[in-house]
């Protein structure tokens, strides 16, 4: 491919072909980046193809992808997905609804992206740690085509994503452990029996596909580039490829400045977070990402280790952005005032985002006049116990008028 010129790790800054490396760096393990020709690109595409292009899918960004022609694609509708304006909420604040992806969660696309490259080098099992999302979405789109899964997952990984999980045919290895460990089991699996691995911070295709959220955003406000983009954070893999979205964009012209990114993640899990701070307090030092006991309710973004940590900090440094921690208590009211003001039911992790606005917000830390999106990425279906918790309990009467007025009138 001609747009693309190869790997560039992270860490260590060394550079390879494609095909030479297929995971993380071979030197010190960090993980790798794929570098495109910018050039080239500018001479192709253009806002105008955008804008004359009927495909409503990531896959309209294909000439910013890591892939050749559309033959290998899934056939579900994969992104694009609903960019609201949460009035009621706050002034100038945008919703990005990715629980509106095939299988309910953002990350779907990098599952899309992962599966075609998988598909390219003739793999025909595709294997990944999840707490859940990425697991169900890989599952969901080789569902769609021939293509088997094996889904690695900790023992206390909520009952709905196991259902789908299941209902999608993948063969789901229940790990009596944490994410972490499920995750070092599927590395294990991978190189005993040549399976290829989707797994978040150490596939580089996973940030090519999470990127293309920021092309959407872009588009969606008519090419004016948000002041602020609150990301949700685990292993740190969407906001560096939201991160990555937005300079690609810059790169071919089709923007004019970077907005700043924000990340949240919960108190219970906040290795980021932690690596941020203490960045400010020894500026120039190298990055050090420290392992954390995570034990937040939002299990999407429960991590001890983020495996994108370096990329995620850089992504946070080089936008000028805030790293802010939320209580798992303040998550699962995000959830409530979240629904209740716009209709979107988001996940704990999905709403982290508008958790971290909020907090934000209330200290004063935001201008009126920014204009602001929060991503939400995943829907409240999946976590059905953590929703409860919040949605209150419904009035059990028997079937008479008599029993219906006395609850009306104690409204």
């Amino acid at each position: 491919m001609k747009k693309v010129k190869g790997l560039k790790c992270i860490g260590c800054g060394k550079v390879y072909r494609i095909g030479e490396v297929e995971y993380n760096c071979p030197s010190c393990s960090e993980n790798l980046d794929i570098v495109y020709d910018y050039e080239e690109i500018r001479k192709t595409f253009s806002r105008k193809d955008l804008s004359q292009n009927k495909d409503y899918s990531i896959w309209r960004y294909e000439p910013l992808l890591p892939i050749e022609g559309l033959t290998k694609v899934p056939p579900l509708q994969i992104g694009w997905t609903p960019l609201y304006e949460a009035k009621k909420l706050g002034k100038n604040l945008f919703l990005k609804d990715d629980g509106k992806n095939p299988s309910a969660s953002f990350k779907d696309r990098a599952s899309a992206v992962t599966i075609v490259r998988a598909q390219e080098l003739g793999a025909r099992i595709v294997t990944g740690a999840s707490t859940g999302n990425a697991g169900s979405s890989m599952a969901c789109l080789a569902a769609s085509l021939e293509i088997s899964t094996v889904i690695f997952v900790p023992q206390k990984a909520p009952k709905a994503k196991i259902t789908q999980l299941l209902i999608f045919g993948a063969k789901v290895i229940m790990v009596k452990g944490t994410y972490d460990e499920a995750f070092d089991l599927c590395l294990e699996a991978t190189k005993e029996y040549g399976w290829y691995n989707r797994n978040t911070g150490y596939n580089p295709y996973t940030r090519e596909g999470k990127k293309t959220c920021a092309y959407e955003i872009c588009e969606q406000l008519n090419w004016e580039v948000p002041d602020k983009v609150f990301v949700p954070v685990g292993d740190g893999n969407i906001i560096s490829g939201i991160w990555k979205g937005f300079k690609d964009l810059k790169e071919i012209g089709f923007i004019d400045r970077l907005p700043q990114l924000v990340a949240v993640q919960s108190e219970l899990s906040n290795a980021v977070v932690r690596a941020v701070k203490t960045s400010i307090q020894h500026p120039g030092s190298r990055i050090q990402i420290e392992p954390v006991k995570a034990t937040t309710i939002a299990d999407s973004i429960s991590v001890d280790i983020p495996r994108d940590g370096l990329a995620a900090v850089k992504a946070i440094q080089e936008s000028k952005g805030l790293a802010v921690e939320v209580s798992d208590e303040e998550i699962l009211e995000a959830i409530k005032i979240v629904a209740r003001a716009t209709g979107i039911f988001g996940e704990p992790a999905g709403v982290t985002s508008y958790a971290g606005y909020k907090k934000l917000k209330e200290k004063g830390e935001i201008e009126g006049k920014e204009r602001i999106v929060c991503l939400i990425t995943g829907n409240g279906l999946k976590d059905i116990d953590s929703g409860m918790k919040v949605a209150g309990e419904p009035f059990l009467i028997e079937p008479t008028l008599e029993a219906l007025k006395e609850i009306i009138s104690n409204k």
